[in-house]
Protein backbone atom coordinates (compact mmCIF):
# COMPACT_ATOMS: atom_id res chain seq x y z
CA UNK A 1 0.00 0.00 0.00
CA UNK A 2 1.42 3.66 -0.55
CA UNK A 3 2.25 5.61 2.50
CA UNK A 4 0.87 8.83 2.23
CA UNK A 5 2.80 10.45 4.64
CA UNK A 6 6.02 9.69 2.85
CA UNK A 7 4.55 11.51 -0.28
CA UNK A 8 3.92 14.67 1.37
CA UNK A 9 5.39 15.69 5.07
CA UNK A 10 5.24 18.85 6.28
CA UNK A 11 7.62 19.95 9.36
CA UNK A 12 6.99 23.82 9.73
CA UNK A 13 7.89 26.31 13.12
CA UNK A 14 6.28 29.75 13.32
CA UNK A 15 4.88 31.98 16.25
CA UNK A 16 1.29 32.29 15.80
CA UNK A 17 -0.22 35.13 14.80
CA UNK A 18 -3.92 34.59 13.97
CA UNK A 19 -6.13 32.43 16.66
CA UNK A 20 -8.43 29.56 15.09
CA UNK A 21 -11.32 30.23 14.08
CA UNK A 22 -14.05 27.58 13.16
CA UNK A 23 -13.52 26.45 9.17
CA UNK A 24 -15.91 23.72 8.34
CA UNK A 25 -16.85 20.23 9.88
CA UNK A 26 -16.62 16.80 8.48
CA UNK A 27 -18.41 13.54 10.09
CA UNK A 28 -19.03 15.55 13.47
CA UNK A 29 -15.13 16.53 13.61
CA UNK A 30 -14.83 20.14 13.60
CA UNK A 31 -11.82 22.00 12.08
CA UNK A 32 -9.96 25.34 13.13
CA UNK A 33 -8.02 27.41 10.29
CA UNK A 34 -5.19 29.62 12.38
CA UNK A 35 -2.19 31.56 10.77
CA UNK A 36 1.51 31.38 11.77
CA UNK A 37 4.66 33.44 10.78
CA UNK A 38 7.69 32.04 9.60
CA UNK A 39 11.29 32.79 8.90
CA UNK A 40 13.06 32.59 6.22
CA UNK A 41 16.79 32.87 6.61
CA UNK A 42 16.93 36.15 5.13
CA UNK A 43 14.96 37.22 7.70
CA UNK A 44 11.50 37.52 5.00
CA UNK A 45 8.62 36.16 7.06
CA UNK A 46 6.06 34.04 5.62
CA UNK A 47 2.28 34.11 6.94
CA UNK A 48 1.29 30.29 6.67
CA UNK A 49 -2.42 29.18 6.60
CA UNK A 50 -3.06 26.08 9.28
CA UNK A 51 -5.88 23.56 9.53
CA UNK A 52 -6.35 21.87 13.17
CA UNK A 53 -8.79 19.28 14.21
CA UNK A 54 -10.63 19.63 17.39
CA UNK A 55 -9.51 15.82 17.94
CA UNK A 56 -5.82 16.45 17.93
CA UNK A 57 -5.51 19.19 20.66
CA UNK A 58 -7.50 21.49 22.93
CA UNK A 59 -8.18 24.61 20.13
CA UNK A 60 -8.02 27.16 23.26
CA UNK A 61 -4.52 26.37 23.40
CA UNK A 62 -3.71 27.86 20.07
CA UNK A 63 -2.81 31.60 21.47
CA UNK A 64 -1.13 34.34 19.90
CA UNK A 65 2.64 34.89 19.98
CA UNK A 66 2.71 30.89 20.96
CA UNK A 67 5.49 29.05 18.90
CA UNK A 68 4.55 25.64 17.68
CA UNK A 69 6.12 23.28 15.74
CA UNK A 70 3.73 21.27 13.53
CA UNK A 71 3.71 17.75 11.24
CA UNK A 72 1.53 17.28 8.60
CA UNK A 73 0.88 17.50 5.21
CA UNK A 74 0.65 20.38 2.43
CA UNK A 75 -3.24 20.20 1.21
CA UNK A 76 -5.33 21.72 -1.44
CA UNK A 77 -9.08 21.79 -2.32
CA UNK A 78 -10.86 23.66 -4.66
CA UNK A 79 -13.23 26.40 -3.58
CA UNK A 80 -15.93 27.53 -5.65
CA UNK A 81 -15.72 31.66 -5.79
CA UNK A 82 -18.60 32.95 -8.34
CA UNK A 83 -17.81 31.07 -12.19
CA UNK A 84 -15.04 29.44 -11.46
CA UNK A 85 -12.69 27.00 -8.77
CA UNK A 86 -10.22 28.69 -6.62
CA UNK A 87 -7.08 26.62 -5.57
CA UNK A 88 -6.84 26.69 -1.58
CA UNK A 89 -3.57 25.45 -0.12
CA UNK A 90 -3.47 25.14 4.10
CA UNK A 91 -0.74 22.73 6.42
CA UNK A 92 -2.66 19.96 7.72
CA UNK A 93 -1.87 19.30 11.27
CA UNK A 94 -0.84 15.39 12.22
CA UNK A 95 0.82 16.85 15.23
CA UNK A 96 1.65 19.56 17.44
CA UNK A 97 3.41 21.01 20.29
CA UNK A 98 4.43 23.99 22.07
CA UNK A 99 7.88 25.56 22.78
CA UNK A 100 9.51 28.08 23.86
CA UNK A 101 12.52 27.72 21.36
CA UNK A 102 13.35 30.73 19.11
CA UNK A 103 15.13 28.91 16.51
CA UNK A 104 11.68 26.80 15.71
CA UNK A 105 10.38 29.96 13.83
CA UNK A 106 12.86 29.03 11.20
CA UNK A 107 11.70 25.66 10.57
CA UNK A 108 9.80 25.01 7.23
CA UNK A 109 10.81 21.76 5.47
CA UNK A 110 8.48 19.94 2.84
CA UNK A 111 8.77 16.47 0.84
CA UNK A 112 6.38 15.72 -1.76
CA UNK A 113 6.29 12.66 -4.13
CA UNK A 114 3.94 13.28 -6.96
CA UNK A 115 2.92 13.44 -10.73
CA UNK A 116 3.33 16.94 -12.91
CA UNK A 117 -0.25 17.68 -13.50
CA UNK A 118 0.49 20.55 -15.78
CA UNK A 119 3.34 21.20 -18.76
CA UNK A 120 6.03 22.90 -16.28
CA UNK A 121 6.43 26.92 -17.32
CA UNK A 122 10.13 27.81 -17.76
CA UNK A 123 11.67 31.67 -18.09
CA UNK A 124 14.14 33.86 -17.35
CA UNK A 125 13.90 36.98 -15.31
CA UNK A 126 15.19 40.43 -16.96
CA UNK A 127 18.28 39.63 -14.72
CA UNK A 128 18.44 36.29 -16.68
CA UNK A 129 17.44 34.30 -13.39
CA UNK A 130 16.34 30.86 -14.89
CA UNK A 131 12.65 30.08 -12.86
CA UNK A 132 10.27 27.24 -13.75
CA UNK A 133 6.35 26.99 -12.09
CA UNK A 134 5.35 23.14 -11.51
CA UNK A 135 2.25 21.95 -10.65
CA UNK A 136 2.11 18.57 -9.14
CA UNK A 137 -0.62 15.97 -7.82
CA UNK A 138 0.16 14.36 -4.71
CA UNK A 139 -1.97 11.12 -3.91
CA UNK A 140 -3.85 11.17 -0.76
CA UNK A 141 -6.05 8.32 0.71
CA UNK A 142 -9.53 7.91 -0.34
CA UNK A 143 -8.71 8.37 -3.80
CA UNK A 144 -8.03 12.13 -3.42
CA UNK A 145 -5.12 14.04 -4.75
CA UNK A 146 -3.61 17.35 -3.39
CA UNK A 147 -2.19 20.02 -6.20
CA UNK A 148 0.89 21.98 -4.91
CA UNK A 149 2.05 24.60 -6.86
CA UNK A 150 6.32 24.72 -6.71
CA UNK A 151 9.09 27.71 -8.38
CA UNK A 152 12.49 25.67 -8.70
CA UNK A 153 15.69 27.98 -9.99
CA UNK A 154 18.60 27.40 -11.80
CA UNK A 155 19.41 23.98 -12.82
CA UNK A 156 16.84 22.68 -11.97
CA UNK A 157 14.31 24.83 -13.67
CA UNK A 158 16.34 24.43 -16.66
CA UNK A 159 15.24 20.55 -15.88
CA UNK A 160 11.74 21.21 -16.03
CA UNK A 161 12.29 21.89 -19.72
CA UNK A 162 13.10 17.94 -20.24
CA UNK A 163 9.57 16.98 -18.39
CA UNK A 164 6.41 16.69 -19.21
CA UNK A 165 2.82 15.66 -17.74
CA UNK A 166 2.34 12.35 -15.89
CA UNK A 167 5.71 12.53 -14.66
CA UNK A 168 6.60 11.03 -11.21
CA UNK A 169 9.04 13.52 -9.55
CA UNK A 170 10.27 13.93 -5.60
CA UNK A 171 10.87 16.89 -4.75
CA UNK A 172 12.44 19.11 -1.45
CA UNK A 173 11.77 22.86 -0.56
CA UNK A 174 9.76 25.12 1.97
CA UNK A 175 6.50 26.55 1.72
CA UNK A 176 6.07 30.49 0.95
CA UNK A 177 3.68 33.05 0.70
CA UNK A 178 3.37 35.37 -1.89
CA UNK A 179 1.54 38.47 -2.07
CA UNK A 180 0.52 39.59 -5.28
CA UNK A 181 -1.91 42.72 -6.89
CA UNK A 182 -5.21 41.88 -9.23
CA UNK A 183 -6.75 44.67 -11.05
CA UNK A 184 -10.66 43.77 -10.65
CA UNK A 185 -13.67 44.40 -13.66
CA UNK A 186 -14.46 47.76 -11.96
CA UNK A 187 -10.85 49.10 -12.07
CA UNK A 188 -9.76 48.76 -8.23
CA UNK A 189 -6.62 46.77 -7.31
CA UNK A 190 -7.22 43.66 -5.03
CA UNK A 191 -4.23 42.34 -2.69
CA UNK A 192 -3.94 38.40 -2.82
CA UNK A 193 -1.58 35.71 -1.22
CA UNK A 194 -0.53 33.01 -3.13
CA UNK A 195 1.46 29.71 -1.23
CA UNK A 196 4.00 27.20 -3.05
CA UNK A 197 7.13 25.21 -2.43
CA UNK A 198 9.95 26.99 -2.91
CA UNK A 199 12.53 23.72 -4.07
CA UNK A 200 15.81 22.95 -3.34
CA UNK A 201 16.15 19.33 -4.19
CA UNK A 202 14.49 18.02 -7.15
CA UNK A 203 14.25 14.57 -9.02
CA UNK A 204 12.56 12.37 -11.79
CA UNK A 205 11.76 9.29 -10.74
CA UNK A 206 11.47 5.90 -13.16
CA UNK A 207 9.08 4.29 -12.69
Amino acid sequence: MENYMENNNVVIGGRVIEEPKFSHEMFDEKFYKFSIKTKRLSDYEDILPIIISERLIDINEIKLDKIVKIKGQFRSYNMQCETRNRLVLSVFVKEIEFTDDESVTTLNDTNLIGYICKEPVYRKTPLGREIADVLIAVNRTYKKSDYIPCILWGRNAKFCETLSVGNLVKLNGRIQSRTYEKKLENGDIERKVAYEVSVSKFAKIEK
